[in-house]
């Protein structure tokens, strides 16, 4: 693996850079002049939402408050507090990728619904996976530190589900990712496909 980039360059420019990614794809996506406006001005609203405070700003608050926080293994709290930060964090992010496409591609109410059912489900199973593979693999395995949320004091899916009932978690997410494409064209389904099994089955 390569250096992050808040390590190659420090937290403060990595910041500003996410900053300023943020609003570049505002800037590509207004600037579309082949959709009609209302579905860019939908588009535009969709990633507003999915990095503000009904999205990536909650689920990061949440999981900065959380730090420390004691729960026992298949404790409910703690699976209801670590699903509000990732269905906030990971998750809105590639609901927002998935809906935004599929809003300007001139998609259905109901298509657009199962395609962001689709990335929420690879959104968590994506958080899930890394979480396992933390206290699984070794750091040169993963290409950085191993074991870093566990000394951070962070919740972690094998921290309330354990290590086995989590994969079996990521397991399930897969299925149900799968099952919500179905119906789409299967050639142009396939990359979807490819990608939640990739997500899954991922070693670093």
């Amino acid at each position: 693996g390569k250096p992050t980039n808040h390590k190659v360059f420090g937290e403060d420019i990595a910041i500003l850079a996410s900053v300023a990614l943020m609003g570049l794809a505002v800037k590509q996506t207004s600037s579309s002049t082949g959709a009609p406006p209302e579905r860019v001005l939908r588009a535009v609203q969709v990633m507003a939402q999915a990095v503000g405070t009904e999205g990536l700003v909650a689920g990061q608050a949440e999981d900065l408050a959380g730090e420390g926080m004691s729960f026992e293994e298949n404790d409910e709290a703690g699976l209801e507090h670590l699903e509000f930060i990732h269905i906030h964090k990971t998750a809105a992010l590639l609901e927002a990728a998935a809906v935004v496409g599929a809003i300007m591609g001139g998609g259905s109410d109901e298509e657009i619904e199962r395609l962001r059912k689709y990335a929420r489900c690879i959104g968590l199973m994506f958080q899930v996976v890394d979480d396992v593979l933390d206290v699984t693999k070794s750091s040169e395995e993963l290409g950085k530190t191993a074991g870093k949320d566990v000394m951070a004091g962070k919740l972690t899916y094998p921290k309330v589900m354990g290590v086995e009932k989590s994969r079996e978690y990521a397991e399930r997410l897969n299925r149900e990712a799968r099952e919500h494409l179905r119906g789409f064209d299967s050639d142009k389904a396939a990359p979807l496909f490819f990608l939640a099994d990739y997500i899954v089955n991922r070693q670093n």
